[in-house]
Parts: structure tokens; C-alpha cells; sequence
């Protein structure tokens, strides 16, 4: 299954704007959840169906209504039709490899982004897609499964004196966002991790499994780069938007943001250069090792290339050989071969040539 381009054969030829499902359904029923706050006020609870969230966007407060599964067409139209979203929008939320981008709409801004999960067991990269629809008082956000991602966030709003409760929609967006690129330096600081302690692993023992461990490295790499390098592009972008949605004072947390999205980036860049330095000191050291190896078969082979010239010039020819008279002299012979070849392969496996 390709990890870095999702099937899209299920859309091929259909009108941008039709509702196809792009991914792999990874929870059986969705998941709505609501929040609604304001500074005195909050309220937790979790909706039957979509229509209850209308309730909400009635008053001032500020409703944060996450929906866990983007499998089902049914609720995701029903969704678009409650708070009136574009529908290529909403064939953006279902195509779950999107790559990482904002728009702007008309009554709303919609951004989506990976969330990325690094399985330290198997030492491999996976991700989410989330995307978030701002507006005004409202905000909505889906994920393909449920986590405790945003545990934090919540807490900070059940915090009645917090900066989250008197702000608007887009410092909570601003939230969720941080919360994710977080967890991208988190990621790529374990990575890197392993990175740097294969500098030590490639210069003592250069062996197969450590040439492989640098190429699986390499991919995990671009994986997180093809993640998070157009990131970067959306939350600059977000710095740059010119919006009734985002009140100004919401701006310098987004300069923040794109500060760290910005060091996730380099630091991506600065690893994969070090992958690349470790496979030339790989080859380097490999190189090293073969040019000793021929080295000392060299003067094995000039020890006796004199002496096989010598043989084959005068063969056995002589009058007296006592081994021809031997009874067991061809038992001998290759007893001797034997021994000289078993010599050699244990030399040269013990000097690791083999």
C-alpha cells in the first residue's frame, strides 16, 4: 500500500465538486463532540446528529463541534448544508490525502494538515488527515479517528481565566495548529535521535543492516517532509490572509506558529543532509575496507604466483616421488586442500571480509 500518494481511482473522471470518500475508514460510527464557551460560560456534550449543533451557533459563544470519521457521505453533506460550505471544500475534507493547504471561502477559512504519529516499536511514520472550517463564532474540525491529540486544548478551555476563553474562533484554531506542529518537532527530535546515534553505528560496524537502517531512515524522513514543507506554506500563508475571520491581535501567535513550523522544516532539511553524510561515510569506510582486503590478497597472490609459475613450469617431472608410492597420498592431497581452504575462509570471516 503506497504511504505517500492515496488512490484516487474512485474519483477519476467524476465533477470536482462530487463527494467521493479518498482513504481507509478507521473507526465503524463518526463521533460528534461539542464545546461552547464564551469567558463566564461553558458547556461539554455530545451530539446525536449534526442538526443539534445548530442550537449553538444561535448565541455569541464560541462552539467547537469536532467530528471523529469522514467515512460517512451522508453526515459530511449534511454538515456542508448546515453551515453552508462550499462543496469543494467538502471534497477536500473527504480526500484524506490532501495535501496540507488553506483556503479562503466566502463565509469561512478551511485548513487542512497532517497529524503525524511515529510508532517507536516499528520505527515507522504514519499520519492523520485533520482539517478545521473557521467561522465566525464557530469552528469545526475533523479527524479520521478518534485521539487524545487535543486533550490539552481542551483543558486550557475548561480554564475559566485562560487567554482561549475570551478569544475568538481563530486563537482556537491557532491552538489546534500548535498543538500539531508540536508534535512535529516532538517526532522529528526522536528521529533525529536515531539519526545521529547511527553516526557512531556507521564508522564501527558498517555492516548490511546498518546500510538499510540509513535508507529506511531516508524515507521516514521524506515522508515527514512531504507533510510538513506545504504546511509551512499554509500556516504562511494564514500570516499573510487579509480576513474578517481573524482579528489582529491573533497574528503574532501565527507569526509564533510559523517560526516553529519553520524550525520543524530546517530541522528535516538538516537530517536528511546527515543521512547523506552517513551513507558517504558508509561507502567511504566500505571503500577503506575493500582496498585493505585486496590489499592483503595481493601479497598472498605475489607470495604464490612466483611459486605457481615455478610448478607449472616443472610440474612433477622428477624420477623420485615419494608420494606416488604412498597408499594413501590422494587422501592426503585433498585432506590439504580441505584445510587450506577452511584456513583461509576462517581468516578472512574472523578479519570480517565475509
Amino acid at each position: 500500500m503506497a504511504r505517500f500518494f492515496k488512490n484516487k481511482d474512485v474519483n477519476r473522471g467524476l465533477s470536482p465538486d462530487t463527494l467521493v470518500f479518498i482513504g481507509h475508514q478507521k473507526m465503524e460510527n463518526p463521533r460528534i463532540r461539542v464545546i461552547d464557551f464564551d469567558q463566564d460560560n461553558l458547556k461539554e456534550d455530545e451530539l446525536k446528529n449534526i442538526k443539534e449543533g445548530l442550537d449553538f451557533l444561535k448565541t455569541n459563544t464560541i462552539s467547537w463541534i469536532n467530528i471523529d470519521g469522514l467515512h460517512d457521505l451522508d453526515l459530511i453533506k449534511e454538515i456542508g448544508a448546515t453551515f453552508e460550505l462550499h462543496p469543494l471544500l467538502l471534497e477536500d475534507l473527504l480526500n484524506t490525502g490532501q495535501r496540507p493547504k488553506l483556503e479562503d471561502f466566502e463565509n469561512c477559512l478551511f485548513v487542512t494538515l497532517k497529524m503525524i504519529r511515529y510508532n517507536v516499536d516499528k520505527g515507522l511514520v504514519t499520519s492523520d488527515q485533520f482539517s478545521v472550517v473557521i467561522g465566525k463564532t464557530f469552528l469545526l474540525t475533523f479527524q479520521e479517528k478518534p485521539g487524545d491529540w487535543f486533550e490539552p486544548v481542551r483543558k486550557r478551555i475548561r480554564k475559566q481565566k485562560s487567554r482561549i476563553r475570551v478569544s475568538g474562533a481563530d486563537y482556537l484554531a491557532y491552538a489546534l495548529l500548535d498543538t500539531i506542529v508540536d508534535n512535529y518537532i516532538h517526532v522529528i527530535e526522536q528521529i533525529g535521535g536515531e539519526i545521529e546515534d547511527l553516526e557512531d553505528e556507521v564508522l564501527s560496524n558498517p555492516d548490511s543492516s546498518v546500510m538499510e537502517r540509513i535508507n529506511f531512515l531516508r524515507r521516514e524522513m521524506n515522508f515527514l517532509r512531504k507533510s510538513i514543507r506545504p504546511a509551512r506554506e499554509a500556516i504562511l500563508e494564514f500570516t499573510r490572509l487579509e480576513s474578517d475571520l481573524v482579528q489582529e491581535n491573533t497574528f503574532p501567535f501565527l507569526r509564533d506558529l510559523l517560526d516553529l513550523i519553520n524550525q520543524a522544516s530546517e530541522a528535516i532539511d538538516t537530517y536528511r543532509e546527515m543521512l547523506t553524510d552517513h551513507l558517504n561515510i558508509y561507502n567511504s569506510v566500505m571503500s577503506n575496507r575493500m582496498n585493505d582486503i585486496m590489499k592483503v590478497l595481493t601479497v598472498f597472490a605475489a607470495i604464490f604466483i612466483p611459486l605457481t609459475f615455478i610448478a607449472g613450469v616443472y610440474g612433477t617431472n622428477f624420477k623420485f616421488l615419494p608420494e606416488l608410492e604412498f597408499k594413501y597420498g590422494y587422501f592426503v592431497f585433498w585432506l590439504v586442500l580441505i584445510i587450506v581452504a577452511f584456513t583461509m575462509l576462517f581468516y578472512f570471516r574472523r578479519k570480517k571480509w565475509l
